[in-house]
């Protein structure tokens, strides 16, 4: 609930503090004494739009700050929390507006935007005039009261979840056609190129493999010549070995007539008959590698030519053949096995249809019992009200195809007949300003256990009643205030008579000067029967209206 607010330079107000408590408060004071004026800094508070005239006169800028005291699992709380802002249970609104129309926002001293701030605060309080335009009066809120009214949480949820349900089908059924009429325009290209890889059988490292292999093999049809030749030269017909060969047999035979000759010599010749020997096995080693199968050479050259062109045609590198080939069998299995799929997605997309159709058709008809509740309640708090020939409706209607959603298949509105005879129509349009009042008045009465904001404030709904009626508006202000915290502006002494707290508006003349200022006085007992009594004889305060004004508050006690 609310517990403090601060008003700092705005408009009439200079500086003002204010401290509420549970129950039913009233603000009372003449005609021009700023009590509007009040009510507006408070909804700058709450995150209203600024305007640089709302800052008093000659101050570069004003200020309002409002205190609410919550328990911890309050939704504000956890609207506060989604901005990083942290709380004991007090939240601390503060909104600063400058002259030159620039205003700034905060959340227990935290920077906020201006729509994060009325995020949070929309849970805090409700302001209700004549001239409501909140949740009471707006259609697009009528089906979400009413679902509270009637407790209708599980109900709603089936729905929700039925409807994501149905969604999640429907978009996987949709996903899954768009594939198949996809792969079914290229199922004849699918079907060539599945053919043509597949007698490719390509493999992955296979081009690298065979790169290789290739530039080996010219290589060595470049220098098998070569080979030959020097092959020719160290062991052919000519070469040398068998010369010296008969060389060194010739010596050995002499090596004892002249050792210290020969067998240098000896030595010499035969690493050399040994080298040569060397020389020739690597040589035919060489040629034994070198010598290769042109067929050979051309097979490789073929493959190769052959994998570099699928490359190509297919616009991947040769490496990733084989992986396409993967996926070109995948589609054209999906496609063969697509229909049956398809036909078991458009199955499941019937079911959850008619799961949805179930859970909204239920939910459709807790509504509606909720709403002949509701219809009776409120019915039954118009008579006190002077609304004795007024009705109050809740209008269905049902549109599967257009309305079906996650809220279900009801499109639903407050409707009002004010008189009997007369055609009902839009709680907006239809009753005037001092009907509308009452009929939200009623509602909030019948509503009030039912989620109501903590904190609700009534600015003027008494106005042109008379006194039955204004104590019967009385009355139900502070029943409800048993449930939530209530603020009300009035100008109705038997309204004024029923609050725990009351606080008197007044303008006072500043230091002998031309400016005003606007003075809230919170009203002890004996000031209260004194400005009730005021608030019934005006001006003059007879003895008769003091009197009066005891019988009203003894009769509340």
């Amino acid at each position: 609930m609310l517990v403090q607010l601060a008003i700092r330079d705005i408009v009439l107000i200079d500086r003002l503090d204010l401290e509420f408590g549970r129950g039913l408060t009233v603000l009372t004071g003449e005609t021009g004494a700023g009590k509007s004026i009040l009510l507006d800094a408070f909804s700058l508070s709450l995150g209203a739009r600024g305007d640089g005239s709302l800052v008093r006169h000659g101050e570069p800028q004003g200020q309002v700050t409002a205190v609410f005291d919550l328990p911890m699992e309050h939704p504000a709380l956890a609207a506060a929390r989604a901005q990083d802002i942290e709380s004991d249970g007090e939240l601390i609104l503060r909104r600063v507006q400058m002259a030159d129309g620039r205003t700034r926002a905060f959340v227990n001293d935290q920077p906020v935007s201006a729509q994060a701030l009325r995020g949070i605060a929309r849970g805090l309080v409700e302001i209700h005039g004549q001239h409501d335009d909140r949740a009471l009066v707006d259609p697009s809120m009528h089906r979400q009261i009413i679902d509270a009214y009637g407790g209708l949480f599980a109900e709603c949820a089936a729905v929700r979840d039925a409807h994501a349900a149905l969604r999640a089908a429907e978009t996987e059924f949709a996903d899954e056609q768009a594939r198949l009429e996809k792969v079914r325009g290229e199922a004849d290209y699918l079907r060539h190129a599945h053919a043509e890889l597949t007698k490719l059988a390509p493999t992955p490292g296979e081009e690298t493999e065979l790169a290789e292999r290739r530039a080996a093999m010219m290589q060595a049809e470049k220098v098998s010549a070569e080979l030959r030749d020097a092959h020719e030269a160290v062991a052919g017909d000519g070469a040398p070995l068998s010369m010296l060969s008969s060389v060194l047999r010739r010596l050995e035979r002499r090596q004892a007539q002249a050792p210290e000759l020969i067998v240098p010599v000896l030595q010499a010749l035969d690493a050399a008959f040994n080298a040569f020997d060397i020389a020739g096995q690597a040589l035919d080693e060489a040629l034994r590698l070198a010598d290769h199968d042109p067929a050979e050479l051309e097979r490789v050259e073929e493959r190769l030519f052959a994998l570099r062109a699928a490359g190509r045609k297919y616009s991947v590198a040769v490496d990733a053949l084989a992986e396409l080939a993967e996926k070109i069998a995948g589609d054209l299995a999906a496609l063969d096995a697509g229909e049956a799929r398809l036909v078991r997605l458009e199955k499941a997309v019937s079911n959850a249809q008619c799961a949805y159709d179930v859970a909204a058709r239920a939910l459709s008809a807790a509504r509606k019992s909720a709403a002949k509740e509701l219809e009776k309640a409120v019915s039954a708090e118009l008579g006190p009200l002077k609304l004795e020939g007024a009705s109050f409706l809740v209008q269905f209607r049902q549109d599967a195809a257009a309305a079906a959603g996650p809220a279900g298949i009801d499109q639903l509105e407050f409707w009002v007949k004010t008189n009997p005879g007369t055609k009902p129509g839009p709680l907006m349009k239809i009753a005037s300003g001092g009907e509308l009042a009452r009929f939200m008045l009623a509602l909030k009465v019948v509503l009030a256990d039912r989620g109501s904001a903590p904190t609700l404030v009534f600015d003027e709904i008494d106005t042109g009643v008379g006194g039955a009626v204004a104590e019967a508006i009385g009355q139900r202000l502070a029943r409800l205030a048993g449930g939530v915290q209530v603020l009300a502006v009035t100008h109705a002494p038997q309204v004024a008579a029923q609050a725990n707290g009351h606080f008197r508006i007044a303008k006072d003349q500043m230091d002998k000067g031309a400016r005003v200022a606007t003075r809230v006085t919170h009203l002890g007992l004996g000031a209260r029967r004194e400005e009730i009594a005021r608030m019934l004889a005006g001006a003059t305060i007879t003895e008769e209206a003091r009197a009066a004004a005891g019988r009203l508050l003894a009769g509340t006690g």
